[in-house]
């Protein structure tokens, strides 16, 4: 059975990567839509029709450097709504960083800028209580990799804390029964924490620059990737549940 995964990729330089890759592997085929280039989410309002061979299994939102709750990005509420039929449907998404915010909104949740800044390289987990039963995180052990200034700063009603840092930040949650946002990029590659590196020079200079921030990912390679697959197994098996 091959699992379609609507992809919803904002920017070049946030492509699904290793994430695309395992799920490919695992037997994925994925779909993925780059609104920035004008290939838009136009055409999903029937959603709920996603267990139909024309439909979708899953649905994977993507990291970006605008805002969640940008109203001058044009596809950014369109894929708040995509996200909250998936919900309503019993969709399984995974949301990244951004996917994340924007499932967060989605659902009733609020986003805001940290006060704190922000947050590059390698940080380790504060796993909540919820975290070792979850279907998704379980198999997780951290550390994980962040580039993010914005944070959910309110969860959905009903939803599940997962993890969240020692300065407060969410890193974690299950959103709606089968909506998850990770704050964190299990798909990052050390060249692509370098690209965005560059691309924030004054703001991740604490963490040592692009190239000490790849070394930093490249050196954890290995139990980056082990997370990582781990959470995609699980993730094609919500997908075909």
């Amino acid at each position: 059975m091959t699992v379609r995964v609507l992809t919803v990729e904002h920017q070049t330089s946030c492509p699904p990567a290793l994430l695309g890759e395992w799920l490919v592997e695992a037997g994925c085929e994925l779909d993925v839509r780059r609104p920035y280039a004008d290939d838009g989410l136009a055409g999903f309002a029937g959603l709920a029709g996603l267990a139909g061979v024309d439909g979708y299994d899953a649905v994977l939102v993507l990291g970006g450097t605008m805002d969640a709750f940008d109203a001058d990005v044009p596809w950014l509420a369109p894929t708040r709504g995509l996200i909250a039929r998936a919900a309503e449907h019993d969709v399984p998404v995974l949301g990244v960083c951004l996917g994340h915010q924007l499932a967060a909104l989605a659902l009733g949740g609020e986003v805001a800028r940290n006060p704190r800044g922000r947050t590059a390289g390698l940080c380790p987990l504060g796993r909540a209580d919820a975290f070792a039963a979850d279907p998704l995180l379980a198999g997780v052990t951290g550390p994980a990799i962040f580039s993010n200034q914005d944070v959910v700063t309110r969860l959905p009603d009903g939803a599940v804390e997962l993890a969240r840092a020692a300065t407060g930040e969410l890193q974690a949650a299950r959103l709606a029964p089968r909506v998850w946002g990770l704050q964190w990029h299990p798909e990052a590659t050390g060249d692509i924490v370098a690209t965005w590196a560059r691309m924030h020079p004054d703001a991740e200079a604490g963490a040592g620059g692009p190239e000490a921030l790849k070394a930093e990912v490249d050196a954890a390679r290995e139990a980056l990737d082990a997370d990582g697959r781990a959470l995609v197994e699980v993730f094609v098996r919500e997908a075909t549940r």
